[in-house]
């Protein structure tokens, strides 16, 4: 069998736990669950059956169909709830493209390879980006947010200051931090523990990380200031109200907003008069071959999107690697063996990106992790002119969700893809490998990830100095109560019980 044979000519699937198997703790990111009263609430609310759009005279694709939801909300709440099993379940139903309501606004869903490789390959210019509707006031002019020739522009740029030995340099520079940090969360002493609440506890380090990486600053007094900035602009991507009232998400983001503006406004004659290896001063300094360079207002917004993509998407991706090694304490062994022989090989020294490169069961793990659980598990796009998606009629003006989490968790492509296993990315198995969309955390095309390469060695060098100072179990019965409102979260904060290791 060749790479994608199993992707080709496949229904979508209707099947959900996979036959014969135990439930796995990432059941519910597949099947909706019914154990809680909030679950069972909205399962009962009934259909509103809604068609996006007559398709025009002589035209041969179809109407795209689907559920409006509740009036306004749509069906919002259900995807703040469940998040990928709510777009597997649309799936199920509807076939590879759908269409909701959600805040107001129509929305169609696009899930399975074949249809999503029609958007981001075979028909990409008909489609911009569609993320000013969730986050365009709070970061505006993001690299994410800037399409076709502007985007290729600005992305050359940017390229200038993520060359490997800059990356190399923040590698150097993020690895005692990190190691510092991880050492003061459980007093020292032999087989000390304590619980910590890993979530927010990451989340502090992260944007210490970007503080030194991306800055070259002690952010010091401002953490909880700079923090809350940033969490007020992404929660307020989806809020209800999307007005300026009091006490309201929308004002919180425009606030925090301000705040970031004035905080990088602040630093930038100092960036600009020196270069250093800092992400900030990168851009600053950054002249792509054909001489374009940032202004002032282009390097504050690249500054304000990248760090909190950077540190949002770090602390998920970590937390949800921290559990699946407390959940599979063999794997958490494997890792931990390997990290402990490279130390013994380079003798304390800060490793660098190929020394990382050669932790093969803990890139493994990250994979797997990725699959599970991708920080951003969707694309959002926008129909710039009339076109069609799997021979289905699109509008001018339509909002598109790529839900490519839905690829990651499909039968069709991975072996029973409710389970956590490491192992479906080695080299005798290579399931990413069963279609060119099957496994895609960091996008794909020409707005993929441009940090993916620093996200993955930050993330690496987190969960290496957590397994070298500490082991952790997870109860068996115990399942991450992930929350959708924004970027993927664990709504309990993740609390493990971390023990310290022996020396």
């Amino acid at each position: 069998m060749v790479a994608g044979d199993r992707a080709v000519g496949r229904k979508p699937s209707v099947r959900g736990q996979s036959e014969g198997m135990t439930e796995s703790e990432n059941s519910a990111l597949i099947d909706v669950p019914h154990d809680h009263l909030v679950d069972r609430a909205l399962g009962l609310l009934p259909e509103r059956h809604h068609v996006l759009a007559t398709p025009p005279p002589g035209s041969d694709t179809a109407a795209v169909h689907g559920d409006a939801g509740l009036p306004y909300l749509g069906r919002a709440l259900q995807y703040m709830r469940w998040g990928p099993a709510e777009m597997v379940g649309r799936y199920r139903k509807y076939g590879p493209v759908s269409v909701s309501t959600s805040l107001g606004v129509d929305r169609v869903l696009v899930a399975g390879p074949e249809a999503l490789d029609e958007v981001l390959g075979r028909r990409r210019r008909d489609f911009g980006q569609g993320w000013d509707y969730f986050i365009g006031p709070f970061f505006r002019r993001g690299l994410l947010l800037l399409e076709f020739d502007e985007h290729k522009f600005h992305r050359r740029i940017m390229q200038q200051a993520f060359t490997r030995d800059r990356l190399e340099a923040h590698l150097a520079a993020l690895t005692p931090v990190v190691r510092a940090s991880v050492e003061r969360w459980v007093p020292q002493g032999g087989n000390a523990e304590r619980t910590v609440r890993l979530y927010p506890t990451i989340k502090e380090l992260t944007l210490d990380i970007a503080g030194e990486t991306f800055m070259g600053v002690d952010v010091g007094p401002r953490r909880r200031e700079l923090i809350d900035a940033f969490v007020d602009c992404t929660h307020a991507g989806l809020a209800i109200i999307r007005h300026s009232v009091p006490g309201g998400n929308w004002r919180s983001g425009l606030r925090g907003r301000k705040v970031l503006e004035e905080y990088f406004t602040a630093m930038l004659p100092e960036k600009r008069r020196v270069e250093t290896p800092d992400f900030f001063s990168g851009l600053c300094h950054a002249r792509s071959e054909d001489g374009g360079v940032f202004g002032d207002a282009d390097v504050v917004n690249h500054m304000i999107f990248l760090i909190m993509a950077a540190h949002d998407t770090t602390t998920t991706t970590a937390t949800a690697i921290a559990y699946y090694l407390g959940k599979h304490p063999e794997w958490q062994e494997r890792v931990r063996a390997e990290v402990l022989a490279l130390d013994a090989e380079i003798d304390g020294a800060a490793p660098t990106i190929a020394d990382l490169d050669r932790l093969t069961d803990l890139d493994l793990v990250v994979k797997e992790s990725l699959r599970l659980m991708p920080p951003v598990p969707g694309l959002s796009r926008r129909a710039v002119r009339d076109t069609e998606i799997a021979g289905h009629y699109i509008p001018a003006g339509t909002a598109i969700d790529l839900a490519y989490q839905v690829n990651h968790l499909l039968p069709e492509l991975w072996t029973h893809p409710e389970l956590f296993d490491p192992g479906r990315f080695g080299p005798d198995r290579h399931e990413d490998k069963s279609h060119r969309l099957a496994w895609l955390p960091f996008g794909a095309g020409a707005h993929k990830c441009i940090g993916m390469h620093f996200g993955t060695f930050e993330v690496k060098t987190v969960i290496a100095a957590l397994v070298r100072a500490y082991a952790w179990q997870i109860p068996e019965k115990y399942r991450m109560p992930w929350g959708f409102t924004t970027i993927p979260f664990p709504r309990d904060g993740a609390p493990m019980v971390l023990r310290r290791r022996s020396a």
